[in-house]
């Protein structure tokens, strides 16, 4: 595929110097030095746009998507919100064909707002029955993500888990889900695992390091979330220790580790963070407004932190569109500190998310990177006075969506639409098998 006469390529994102104007060619589901590697049949004009690299959502529970708005749930301490989704999850029935459809619902949701990439933890399984229902829940969570065309990294999570049957079923997913890849990678690049409990408020030591075992064997990330409200209250009430501690304690805090939210750390706990190599996914568009706090993202990246950004799941963060909690991550960041530059902050939806997979070659369009784009049409009056088109994208324009989007060098969203999938019809299974009539 050759992109034409681009207004802005956003080539690395870290780097304003490296910006663009003029063609973009992909080969072989990467970014060629130049057009004259290209031979291909496909043009693509997009003069007037912004090219940017496809976003990566960092932190995700895509199982929330079919939890949205409950009643209960909104504005509330998450010491009340966790139980009222339990119960709604368990209402539900978690099986292989709720997995799938509400997978079906953000993952599109996702690539029509520009997520070429999602990490889905996933927290929620079926406690009684054979572990085979655990891999035909991946299983079907991975389909849905190739039926669409977008890149799914899964985050074996626990909730209050038995330790032993975590790790069982940690164990049997790698096995029969990716028997063969790199660092938890399947060689396409578009499926990736991982493992990680939801955080010391809900799981004992014996959970983390059983599935910090799995990880060791197997090459795979860890991901955790830590510094949310309960999680520190619980952690002190229980241990008389902060969620920090206990996780340096458990092995938990290594460059191999990203943790997201960590609205609450202290500037000791954030250079212990930056000494350990971890790195951080803030989480804006869940965090704020439940009320659960803001992550000090400014302080966090000076320290030498890389952070990503996610959007959480849909029972706290009602909407899967990151470039919206990008724009929110701008807005608040004032109220902890120096406000953040909208490049920065793009950088974080981008590189810095993939960086915290391991995914170097996601995030950015560099020569070699993976063929993974956003093109964003910025002619219309919502831009017209913009005196930077790349700031513009987060700052105007509130509820922006990227006219085509780009993965591994196929388009998957075309003029706002999805390519592979009609929408009605993602509705209406979810809505079929929510209702019990599907």
């Amino acid at each position: 595929m050759l992109l034409t006469d681009a207004l802005c390529i956003v080539v690395d994102p870290h780097d304003a110097a490296s910006d663009r104007t003029g063609d973009l060619a992909f080969v072989d589901g990467r970014v060629a030095p130049d057009t004259s590697a290209w031979h291909g049949h496909e043009t693509l004009d997009v003069s007037g746009c912004v090219v940017t690299p496809g976003l990566v959502n960092a932190h995700h529970h895509l199982l929330q998507s079919a939890f949205r708005t409950l009643p209960g749930t909104r504005g509330v301490p998450m010491r009340e919100w966790l139980p009222t989704m339990a119960s709604s999850y368990d209402r539900a029935r978690v099986d292989a064909s709720l997995a799938s459809a509400s997978a079906s619902v953000g993952i599109a949701e996702g690539l029509l707002n520009g997520v070429t990439t999602v990490a889905d933890h996933h927290l929620t399984w079926p406690s009684e029955g054979s572990i085979d229902t655990h891999v035909e829940i991946v299983r079907a969570t991975a389909d849905a993500a190739l039926a669409l065309g977008g890149r799914l990294a899964f985050v074996r999570g626990a909730a209050r888990d038995d330790p032993e049957r975590a790790a069982s079923s940690a164990e049997a997913i790698v096995t029969a889900i990716l028997p063969s890849h790199t660092r938890g990678v399947r060689a396409d690049g578009m499926l990736q695992l991982a493992v990680g409990p939801a955080g010391v408020h809900s799981d004992a030591e014996a959970t983390f390091r059983l599935l910090g075992e799995v990880a060791s064997t197997h090459g795979l990330r860890r991901r955790t979330q830590a510094n949310e409200q309960v999680d520190t209250e619980i952690a002190l009430s229980t241990y008389g220790r902060r969620p920090l501690d206990l996780l340096e304690e458990w092995g938990w805090l290594s460059p191999d580790v990203t943790i997201a939210h960590l609205c609450d750390v202290t500037e000791p706990e954030i250079a212990r963070l930056a000494a350990a190599g971890v790195s951080a996914t803030h989480a804006p568009g869940c965090d704020v407004p439940m009320g659960w706090g803001i992550a000090p993202v400014r302080a966090l990246r000076q320290a030498g932190v890389t952070v990503g950004l996610g959007t959480s799941g849909g029972g706290s963060n009602d909407a899967g569109h990151l470039l919206a909690d990008a724009r929110l991550a701008l807005q608040v960041s004032a109220l902890v500190g120096p406000q953040l530059r909208a490049r920065d902050v793009l950088a974080m939806a981008t590189a810095g998310s993939a960086d915290g997979l391991g995914r170097s070659e996601l995030g950015r369009l560099t020569s070699g990177s993976a063929a993974d784009a956003c093109v964003w049409d910025v002619s219309g009056v919502a831009d017209a006075g913009v005196a930077d088109p790349v700031a513009g994208l987060l700052w105007a324009s509130p509820g922006r969506r990227p006219r085509h989007v780009i993965v591994d060098g196929q388009v998957v969203v075309r003029d706002y639409a999805l390519v592979r999938a009609a929408e009605p019809d993602l509705v209406a299974t979810m809505t079929a098998r929510i209702t019990g009539r599907g």
